[in-house]
């Protein structure tokens, strides 16, 4: 999608993004090497969002056509319930289309650990659709993002449910409960009934993004599937996406003035900014820290906020500082970049602790308005008075700007986002973060191309 068009040689490897949202999966595959051939999104303010990066409205009657390489995707907007996939399986008998890769995570309410958490009995429970999508689709392999909460004990019986359903996409489910088609499920998997090429070979994987160079703490559940046809090695495959490259043990080295790194967190920040980083600052995390393991883990540092918005995540240039008087609702475009716009009222409550500037940030949340409190307030370095205090001084906070919360997100600086702040924060709450899902897409892609070709030539 838009600049990613061109970054990556156009080859036979397609995909189908469904509740694209701002597009975070979406880009992730793209960038891993798939051609997007269609996006599917319901809420209005992302559609506008994936219509500025490219996408191209899909015409409202009949099969939204399929792009040829180079082509924009083409976006239908609109219940997912609504929309007919079984274009893809005629154009598979007709023109010998394939599509590689299925990906999209199902709305996250019903299983979410700060919603209602009714799980199937909520009607934004959009499993079943992703499973829909499988069947009439026929995909070579599945990415499918979800919250932790889907892993409560309580929720076991369902999520064992869900993985089953994609393993037989084709054993549809009737009028009956979902226990007893459950049931019924358990009985094809091991009579021989269904053909490899409609069963899927299913794993998930519980993943921290701040583990894959994400600089946020976002714990969440990935679920893969492949057709089992293809016989991919799933003992292969998960070893590659859970041998992470970031640690939390290698982010403390770097922070320690005497330890095995010697500070370089602090020295190479204060090379980019040219400036120095207060010593009170550097004890109060200093003293915050764990007591490092007896031998270094060999990975990466986690990547922080303070990472993001000097741009050593995305590769881009230093964000410009918000100053006090920018601390209002005037479009400020500061050093050139969108939606770098202060924002007034940011205060700290319980329950709502902010993000502290040299650790990763926390989970970013979609939220009712927004991302609300202290998800989206952040310490800076500066201390001012305060007699309630401790030692009369406090540490002044602000609202993260929308363009710093896309930093943490790991999305590009130039990708649009549309709608007013609230609606804007609420697609980066609901998206996966780029470099996370690029880390499963690009998986995905070399276990495919690892993968024998089935004797039919799929």
């Amino acid at each position: 999608m838009r600049e990613q068009q061109e970054e990556h040689p156009l080859d036979d490897r397609t995909a189908v993004e469904l509740f694209a949202g701002g597009g975070g999966l979406a880009m992730a595959v793209h960038r891993a090497g798939f051609r997007p051939l269609l996006f599917n999104e319901f809420a209005p303010r992302a559609c506008e969002t994936l219509l500025a990066n490219r996408a191209v409205a899909a015409p409202a009657d009949g099969d939204p056509p399929i792009p040829a390489p180079g082509e924009a995707p083409p976006l239908v907007a609109g219940d997912i319930q609504d929309v007919d996939l079984s274009y893809f399986a005629r154009a598979r008998e007709g023109a010998g289309l394939e599509v590689d890769v299925l990906a999209g995570g199902p709305p996250c309410q019903p299983f979410s650990l700060g919603g209602v958490a009714k799980g199937d009995e909520d009607k934004r429970n959009m499993f079943p659709q992703m499973i829909r999508a499988m069947r009439e689709i026929q995909p070579k392999a599945v990415i499918c993002e979800n919250v932790r909460g889907l892993l409560r004990k309580s929720f076991d019986p369902y999520f064992q449910y869900i993985l089953d359903g994609m393993r037989l996409p084709t054993v549809e489910r009737g009028d009956e409960d979902w226990r007893d088609h459950a049931r019924e499920l358990a009985v094809r998997r091991t009579d021989g009934s269904v053909a490899p090429r409609e069963r899927y070979e299913v794993e998930w994987v519980k993943v921290n993004a701040a583990d894959y160079g994400v600089p946020q703490i976002r714990h969440r559940v990935i679920v893969v599937a492949f057709r089992e046809d293809l016989k991919v090695n799933m003992k292969e495959f998960l070893a590659s996406v859970e041998a992470t490259e970031y640690s939390e043990e290698a982010l403390i080295r770097s922070l320690l003035p005497d330890g095995d790194q010697d500070g370089e967190y602090w020295r190479r920040h204060e090379r980019i900014r040219g400036r120095v980083i207060p010593d009170h600052v550097k004890k109060r995390v200093i003293d915050g820290l764990r007591t490092p393991l007896a031998l270094p883990d060999g990975k990466r540092p986690w990547r922080t906020l303070r990472d993001a918005l000097v741009g050593e995540c995305e590769g881009g240039a230093v964000l410009p500082d918000i100053e006090d008087h920018q601390l209002d609702m005037v479009e400020h475009k500061l050093g050139g970049f969108t939606d770098h716009i202060g924002w007034p009222g940011a205060r700290i409550y319980q329950g709502h602790t902010p993000n502290e500037l040299d650790r990763p940030a926390k989970t970013v949340k979609a939220g009712v308005h927004g991302v609300p409190g202290g998800e989206s307030v952040m310490l800076l370095d500066e201390r001012v008075p305060d007699e309630d205090a401790p030692g009369g001084l406090r540490y002044k906070h602000r609202y993260m700007t929308v363009r710093e919360t896309a930093r943490v997100m790991t999305f590009p600086d130039d990708w649009q986002l549309k709608g007013r702040r609230g609606e804007q924060m609420r697609q980066l709450g609901n998206a996966v973060p780029v470099l996370l899902g690029e880390v499963f897409a690009k998986a995905v892609l070399a276990a495919l191309e690892k993968a024998p070709k089935p004797a039919s030539g799929g």
